[in-house]
């Protein structure tokens, strides 16, 4: 691994993603693409190919799901229902991944917070509705900036309103997405394993790799690398 005990110390403050990293969504959003799908007269995708789709916001899931060419209006009714659906449903199968309660709760000295793709307001709802958002001092999506991620905006934008510099945060997600995202921000980078898009590691690599949340604080406090 990259990081040292040493340099890994400057981290104080965390952006987290949250599909795929706080909360394993993938179930509640492939049935919910299915069923936008259905509403277009559309055949039903493999569960799997939808959970590839995931990490660029609702409207590029909807657009990678009905496939290029797609019918713009398609696209726009699609993208409704979808939304529709998803907030009414969007807690029936969701739930958060083994030890991040455990890992947020160690972590809460440090300010916490979440930046996604996802529509801030289904963001904010997941969170409560999970008893997780009390973690976080802000919660930002898709529609809070200009540009989503890899755009740095939204990362430079939090360090800012924590008070630190990029080179004082890591941002802890599960995607190629991610990295790119902390590396044009000039920040640390932690990916998770257990995550929708991990395969992506492979040709961004992070400066962590982790199995759980539950590790990262070891080796923030320099306990995990000495112990190596």
């Amino acid at each position: 691994m990259s990081a040292t005990a040493r340099s890994l110390s400057q981290v104080r403050g965390l952006v987290f993603d949250l599909d795929g990293t706080l909360i394993d969504s993938k179930l509640d959003l492939a049935l919910s693409v299915n069923a936008a799908l259905a509403e277009l007269r559309r055949k039903p995708l493999p569960h799997e190919q939808i959970y590839g789709y995931v990490g660029q916001g609702a409207l590029r899931l909807v657009e990678r799901a009905l496939g290029e060419g797609a019918d713009p209006k398609e696209v726009e009714h699609g993208h409704a229902f979808f939304l529709t659906h998803y907030r009414a449903h969007m807690l029936d199968h969701t739930v958060a991944y083994p030890g991040v309660r455990e890992g947020l709760a160690a972590l809460e000295s440090r300010p916490l917070a979440v930046l996604t793709n996802k529509p801030t307001r289904f963001s904010q709802e997941i969170l409560e509705g999970l008893g997780l958002a009390k973690y976080f001092r802000a919660i930002y999506g898709g529609n809070s900036f200009e540009k989503k991620k890899p755009d740095p905006m939204g990362i430079l934008a939090i360090v800012s309103e924590f008070g630190i510099s990029p080179e004082e945060a890591m941002l802890v997600g599960d995607s190629d997405i991610d990295v790119q995202t902390a590396r044009n921000a000039g920040s640390w980078v932690c990916g998770l394993t257990y995550g929708f898009g991990s395969a992506g590691f492979v040709k961004f690599p992070p400066d962590l790799l982790l199995d759980s949340l539950i590790e990262l604080p070891a080796y923030l406090e320099g306990r995990a690398l000495q112990s190596r």
